[in-house]
């Protein structure tokens, strides 16, 4: 499998990979298959009714990876995926996933992703899912990923999504099903400038007995532009919620964060915060002290908040 330099460094900046190894793993360039290797507890399938893949994790596989990038570097793509996760039981492996565009046209580059997991009992996953855009021209770099998750009994997936740099507009849409016993934790990290704009919306149903979700956003708006943060957590049986939504606010942007608890159920125990603020002068004082300038400053705070 061959990419140019700059698929390259888009691959490497959402999988932190250069090449790929031994593990599974899928590529779609410019709204086409690419690339793609199986293992023998992995199998990737395309679909037939709809662009996207299968990909089925075998029960009792271990310290396996999967790797599905998508990357556009042509102008005017507009892609659409429906991929499906099928975690056996027993099984622990990582998911890496996400999205990077180079445009440098004057016509728009767009993919959403619509992924569906289905996590068997006992089953983990640690799901990491970065964007990114980059490149000089005019057209906008939007991206919209859709994530369905269905956790059967005693199943964990730990969810770590990052999106820092160069996309203009993105809507970030998050629902989650937990059973008896499953644990559902997500970290999101979001950063943007200029006139973009970022929504993100979480809805969980805590139906399982002792089920639990833990959910934390946290972001930074720069300039002119504009983020929400929606998030929605009922707890409809014995279980444990919390979600957190933590944002810094500089120069003209604006922040919305709209967190929210329903118990349903007299032993359901939620906990919601939301924090937007700016950053503290005397953080700023302390480090000019150190011989910083006051723009190298707000960047130390800003990479140390997004950590």
């Amino acid at each position: 499998m061959e990419l140019n330099l700059t698929q390259q460094n888009l691959l490497k900046e959402i999988t932190g990979l250069e090449s790929f190894s031994l593990d599974a793993f899928n590529v779609r360039l410019n709204g086409k298959l690419h690339g793609r290797k199986t293992t023998d507890n992995i199998d990737i399938i395309t679909k037939k009714d709809k662009p996207g893949i299968d990909i089925i994790i075998k029960p009792g596989t271990i310290n396996e990876r999967v790797d599905i990038p998508v990357l556009i570097t042509d102008t005017g793509i507009d892609d659409l995926v429906y991929n499906d996760f099928y975690i056996g039981e027993n099984s622990d492996v990582v998911i890496v996933a996400g999205c990077g565009i180079h445009n440098c046209g004057d016509k728009q580059a767009e993919h959403d992703g619509i992924h569906t997991f289905h996590v068997g009992k006992n089953a983990r996953v640690k799901y990491i899912e970065k964007h990114y855009g980059e490149g000089d021209g005019k057209g906008e770099k939007i991206l919209n990923p859709t994530t369905n998750i269905e956790i059967s009994e005693g199943g964990y997936l730990e969810m770590e999504t990052a999106q820092i740099k160069g996309v203009d507009s993105t809507y970030r849409k998050t629902t989650a099903i937990l059973a008896d016993g499953a644990k559902l934790i997500i970290h999101e990290k979001i950063m943007t400038h200029g006139h973009q704009a970022a929504i993100t919306d979480f809805a969980v149903d805590l139906n399982g007995e002792n089920c639990g979700a833990h959910v934390i956003s946290r972001s930074v708006a720069t300039e002119y532009s504009h983020q929400k943060y929606i998030s929605k957590v009922n707890g409809n049986n014995k279980c444990n919620g919390h979600t957190e939504c933590d944002a810094i606010i500089m120069d003209k942007a604006s922040v919305v964060a709209i967190p929210e608890i329903s118990a349903n159920d007299t032993d359901a125990n939620l906990i919601h915060e939301a924090a937007i603020g700016k950053i503290a002068g005397e953080q700023l004082i302390k480090l000019m002290t150190l011989g910083l300038t006051e723009k190298e400053a707000e960047e130390q705070i800003v990479n140390g908040f997004l950590k």
